[in-house]
């Protein structure tokens, strides 16, 4: 399966990230994380492959974030509820989000990177 990169481009985050799999030469396919976030089921599929709680994959500086008061509606979620809300607007997504069928990453640090996508 060819890594899937949904990555936000004004996000310099993501910007960090693109510049990294692309200085390694590492062959990825860029998915906007706004015009086509993932479904509730690659969401999942996701989260289980990176073995992170799935609070772990709310933009939890983002303005939708606040908006939609998801601090405290989070609290008693149960994971179907936070795969709705992830599902619903890729701007409530941690990003960059990298998956490659097997094992996947939520953000970007370089050290991470090289671990696991090296």
């Amino acid at each position: 399966m060819t890594l899937k990169f949904y990555w936000y481009p004004k996000c310099g985050t993501c910007q960090k990230a693109k510049k990294w799999l692309d200085n390694h030469e590492i062959n990825y396919e860029a998915i906007h994380i706004v015009d086509q976030p993932p479904t509730e089921s690659e969401l999942k599929e996701i989260i289980e492959a990176s073995g992170l709680p799935y609070k772990k994959f709310f933009n939890t500086s983002g303005k939708k974030y606040r908006e939609l008061g998801l601090k405290d509606k989070l609290k008693d979620a149960t994971e179907e509820d936070m795969l709705a809300y992830l599902a619903s607007d890729g701007m409530l997504i941690k990003r960059p989000l990298t998956y490659d069928g097997n094992q996947a990453t939520v953000g970007f640090k370089e050290d991470m990177f090289e671990n696991t996508w090296k």
